[in-house]
């Protein structure tokens, strides 16, 4: 009975002996990664902070901020579909990989039949019962084509699951970046409609001066044209505000609660954390996209020695064992063993040349996917240096723009006063409101523009992206 065993189960033991997949080594020389210098990046050498290892939680420091996040990483459609499209790659290897192992069944059978004897008519009935195990043209992979294919495929799975992360991180970096422009939008419509306001105002008393005698219609076609461009920016960014609002609640996938929107840029305080900035080679290499991009090169390069294999004999064996009786009660004690061992080899003679060309295809997608790995870490450090240059001016701009902002103020209040005695025309004045309404909304924008770059670094960084399956609800 042991022999009969050994039979079936031989071919589970088989398996391929050689590779025909080329060495891999990573490409390297793709990118120059000394840092950058220049006046933009000065004041940022020293080493760069580790974002992989940074989770969001701690990175988002603003409380109604990290709620809007978590809801998005909850319910964001484009996660959702990302995390789907891993599940079928993670099956599709798992399909592809049970042709590494012979496909095994056991059974039993019985046939009652009644034949003719040749005597006089007679008839007699006979039975026959048999239990075997049986193993179905399994390929022996012993040049390894089926480890190949496997390989190729899991390789496949691990970049669709760095392409879900990649997913991941943009979810986020893109819930923070239109949370900023609504907080941004809400400073603008305040600071419009106190403009408005304040134009409201001078118009009025204005007018009132025309009809003293004191000013002309020019100045007050000036009030006007202040006051009437006030109220246009009003209605501008109230129509922003709403759409901002709208995308917000699109990448996170629900409605977001009122209580959790920004009031505006300047309440917001120390929404992000600020890590050190920098060029690191090992960051960039652990960008998902970049490893998305690696590991689709391995899966081309497994995919060589599946095609290398195409070339050399395919071996399948079919093989049962098992034991027959004509009883049923005696056919596991004193059964006949009963098996049968059909081994087959297929020799690749001619094919029209299909198997050089599907060799040659597998080479040149390899270095396609070579090409698309080295610019994948080619714009990596593009957009780090990027973020860098932003990193090392947007200070000395935010502290600028403020200031500006202080003397517009003192310039303004102290044209009005003129204005207001009589010293000075409306046009100072009104020269002086305008400076003072562009000084605030530029200080909006940088300030938005100061934690997009944390947010921005983030993600270049490839931040917070070092997870398990099951944090992508696998």
């Amino acid at each position: 009975m042991s022999a009969k065993l050994l039979m079936v189960f031989l071919p589970c033991f088989l398996a391929g002996c050689v590779s025909l997949d080329p060495h891999y080594d990573r490409p390297k020389d793709a990118v120059n990664t000394t840092a950058p210098t220049g006046d933009a990046y000065r004041g940022l050498q020293g080493t760069p902070g580790n974002y992989r290892d940074i989770s969001w939680q701690d990175y988002v420091l603003d409380t109604h901020l990290r709620q809007v996040v978590a809801m998005a990483l909850d319910s964001s459609r484009d996660l959702r579909e990302a995390v789907a499209s891993v599940k079928s790659a993670h099956a599709q290897y798992g399909e592809q990989r049970a042709d590494l192992f012979p496909t095994l069944s056991a059974g039993v059978s019985g046939t009652r039949s009644r034949a003719l004897t040749g005597e006089g008519n007679q008839t007699a009935l006979s039975n026959t019962y048999s239990a075997e195990g049986s193993v179905s043209s399994f390929e022996l992979d012993l040049f390894g084509k089926n480890q190949s294919l496997s390989r190729q495929q899991y390789e496949t799975y691990l970049g669709t699951l760095e392409g879900a992360r990649s997913t991941r991180l943009t979810v986020l970096y893109n819930t923070v970046d239109y949370w900023l422009q609504l907080a941004a939008d809400r400073s603008n419509l305040a600071i419009a409609k106190e403009t408005s306001e304040s134009a409201r105002q001078s118009l009025e008393v204005t007018r009132k001066r025309l009809q003293n005698g004191v000013d002309s219609m020019v100045d007050v076609a000036s009030a006007e044209t202040t006051y009437q461009s006030a109220q246009a920016d009003v209605a501008s960014y109230t129509t922003s505000v709403a759409q901002d609002k709208n995308a917000l609640d699109l990448v996170v996938g629900k409605s977001v609660p009122d209580n959790l929107l920004p009031q505006s840029i300047e309440s917001i305080g120390n929404a992000l954390r600020t890590v050190p900035a920098g060029v690191s080679s090992d960051a960039l290499n652990n960008r998902p996209d970049v490893l998305q991009a690696e590991h689709n090169l391995k899966a081309a390069n497994a995919n060589i020695g599946a095609a290398r294999a195409n070339f050399f004999p395919s071996i399948s064996l079919t093989a049962s064992g098992g034991v027959g009786s004509s009883d049923l009660s005696s056919l596991f004690k004193n059964g006949a063993g009963i098996w049968s061992f059909a081994p087959s080899i297929s020799l690749p003679i001619f094919k029209g040349g299909y198997n050089v060309s599907y060799l040659n295809y597998t080479k040149a997608q390899k270095e396609y996917y070579v090409a698309v790995y080295e610019k994948a870490v080619q714009t990596a450090f593009q957009e780090v240096a990027d973020a860098l240059a932003r990193r090392g001016t947007i200070n000395d701009q935010l502290t600028s723009q403020r200031n500006n902002v202080a003397a517009s103020q003192t310039y303004y209040h102290l044209a009005d006063l003129r204005y207001q005695n009589g010293v000075d025309t409306y046009l100072n004045a009104l020269t002086a409101q305008r400076t003072l309404y562009t000084a605030r909304t530029s200080l909006v924008s940088v300030e938005q523009a100061y934690y997009q770059n944390l947010n921005t670094f983030y993600k270049v960084l490839g931040g917070g992206t070092a997870l398990k399956e099951s944090e992508l609800k696998m």
